[in-house]
């Protein structure tokens, strides 16, 4: 029975009160900063791996624009305990160098000359990162994925939102590329649900799951949120997998999501983590709205899940925490979820 976020003898406002405790007497965390003596994890390396769920994050997205480099992201993780990452792709090409782009100038009306300024930068900007792309070789990533393996952390998942049908077949294949010499299982983008015929096949081709990101707008044709949506895109391709997150689904289709991930458990690449409220409500602090968080994460440990549980803060920050403070409170309700 889906119980939402209740743990045995645990109220949702004592789950959270607990970790904050925790979050206090072990990470000891001040605003904005990291306390190198407290939080590194005394073995040196982390493990998030709590029986059998491996416990992740997409970074550095979930910092909040803090620690937005591939070293910070690693160090953060380290300090947090977590051995498991969904890495996204500007962190990563820019560990390799990426080319800054060109600020777009302001934006005016269809058909005016200053919206047509602002198109040509853009192109430009894309053109430019298309041959930055195309002239790489993949040692950079190589020993990108060295660093964080050396520091304990795997990269199972690297996410390049621009993975859609509209790159042309040899960008594609260097993204394919890259998550191969990054050691990352699948990649998880957000297109739209018609152009996931074409990027099945390219995923056919490379032999790399690709994660299709969710959210909430159930009534969009072209959006990954109503069940049927991923089934779409399973029926082209069996390299066309699911990345649903948790909350966005419970926002949207007011019901927990375990029936389609019991159903679609060989075709989920991750699933996010947040809460939200149901009938598109918002995000809140874990424990305070109506994803059944601490459920889903029994269901992967009883199940024997490998895919990852990737924590996305996106609630705000309670008044006197910072973004590491919430972090630690939401991996050790995870933490006691599936250890209830």
């Amino acid at each position: 029975m889906e119980s939402g976020n209740t743990t045995a003898g645990l109220t949702r406002r004592g789950f959270l009160s607990g970790a904050a405790t925790a979050a206090a007497g072990t990470y000891a965390f001040g605003p904005g900063l990291v306390s190198e003596a407290s939080a590194m994890q005394q073995a040196g390396r982390p493990n998030s791996t709590i029986n059998g769920v491996r416990l992740g994050i997409n970074a550095p997205y979930s910092f909040k624009g803090q620690f937005t480099s591939a070293e910070e992201t690693l160090r953060v993780m380290v300090q947090l305990g977590l051995s498991w990452v969904e890495l996204r792709g500007p962190t990563i090409e820019g560990y390799a160098g990426m080319p800054t782009a060109a600020a777009l100038p302001a934006n005016g009306p269809a058909g005016s000359p200053a919206a047509a300024a602002r198109q040509a930068v853009i192109r430009d900007n894309a053109e430019r990162l298309k041959r930055w792309r195309l002239s790489q070789s993949m040692d950079k990533y190589k020993e990108l994925r060295r660093m964080y393996e050396q520091a304990g952390v795997t990269i199972q998942l690297v996410k390049f939102p621009d993975l859609t049908a509209n790159l042309s077949d040899d960008e594609a294949a260097y993204i394919f590329e890259v998550a191969k010499a990054m050691g990352a299982e699948a990649i998880t983008t957000e297109p739209p649900v018609s152009h996931t015929k074409r990027l099945g096949q390219l995923a056919s081709k490379h032999r790399v799951m690709i994660g299709y990101h969710g959210h909430a707008a159930v009534n969009e044709v072209e959006a990954f949120a109503r069940p049927g949506s991923w089934e779409q895109a399973f029926f082209y391709s069996p390299f066309n997998g699911a990345n649903p997150d948790i909350g966005h689904w419970i926002a949207g289709n007011n019901e927990s999501p375990a029936s389609f991930i019991r159903e679609y458990a060989h075709r989920i690449t991750n699933l996010h983590i947040k809460d939200r409220k149901k009938n598109q409500g918002a995000n809140t602090e874990w424990g305070q709205g109506d994803t059944p968080i601490a459920d889903i994460l029994r269901l992967m440990r009883d199940q024997k899940y490998t895919f990852q549980a990737t924590i996305e803060m996106e609630h705000p920050l309670p008044a006197g925490s910072d973004v590491l403070t919430e972090l630690a409170r939401v991996i050790d309700f995870a933490r006691r979820a599936l250890n209830s």
